[in-house]
């Protein structure tokens, strides 16, 4: 290609891509003009490309929506995402800021799963390992991605699991735990403080898919004896914004 038909070229690839996403983020035409912050002859061109080449599907009457290509290749790369190394280098760089024990864990049945465990500099070491599975009721992480399932969820886990006690702490009650994870909802994390474990305390944050599923969590881990009370209540804002990262990462709109 000739060094003057480059700009050009990437020009009408960037005004393409905009284009695609603003018909991706919105379904009428006049919100899809204004977010692509292109002329309104221009978005229509591309818009009816798109269409054409099936990344985008609609009209301006009834609206624009994903296209069966688009949906297919998004299938197929979300298919391939491994989150365990997706999110590694997000909870390394947690570890170093906060130096507590980093947890990533996925919700499987009614257990989390831990994915992944990098711990702190600090010579204890946490009990939990990768592959080990867990309650949700009684853990940060569980409870940070309850918090985002309806009420008849958290009723039919408690009815099929008994919310057994792991410690005298843990919410054996379901009207106490709907009430914990109220709580959680609205400020963004979940605190375990010796729930599932004597001595051991944690906040926690949910991980959203790209479906805005709460399907992960993270938890910042330390003992009560170095963080006694809620001081771990103090690390959530990283906790909170790593596992956001993780989140947009896999898709979420956060």
């Amino acid at each position: 290609m000739p060094e003057t038909a480059k700009p050009a070229a990437q020009s009408a690839g960037q005004k393409t891509l905009a284009v695609l996403e603003a018909a991706l983020l919105n379904e009428r035409f006049t919100d899809i003009v204004d977010t692509a912050q292109l002329p309104k002859s221009t978005v229509h061109r591309l818009l009816a490309f798109l269409v054409e080449s099936e990344f985008i599907t609609g009209d301006a009457t009834d609206g624009y929506h994903a296209g069966r290509r688009f949906m297919t290749l998004a299938g197929r790369a979300l298919s391939k995402l491994d989150i365990a190394a997706l999110a590694q280098p997000i909870v390394d760089r947690l570890v170093a800021d906060v130096d507590c024990t980093v947890h990533v864990g996925a919700v499987t049945g009614d257990e989390m799963v831990y994915l992944i465990r990098t711990d702190s500099s600090k010579p204890y070491r946490m009990r939990s390992r990768v592959g080990l599975a867990i309650p949700m009721h009684s853990t940060g992480m569980g409870k940070a991605t309850m918090a985002y399932r309806e009420e008849e969820f958290v009723r039919a886990y408690a009815e099929r699991t008994g919310l057994p006690a792991r410690t005298d702490a843990t919410y054996t009650d379901v009207e106490l735990l709907l009430e914990e994870l109220a709580r959680v909802n609205s400020r963004g994390y979940a605190l375990d403080l010796g729930e599932n474990e004597i001595g051991t305390v944690c906040v926690s944050a949910p991980i959203f898919n790209h479906r805005g599923e709460a399907a992960y969590g993270m938890s910042v881990s330390s003992i009560l004896l170095e963080h006694p009370g809620t001081s771990i209540e103090r690390l959530a804002p990283q906790a909170v914004a790593a596992a956001n990262e993780i989140s947009r990462l896999l898709g979420a709109r956060i």
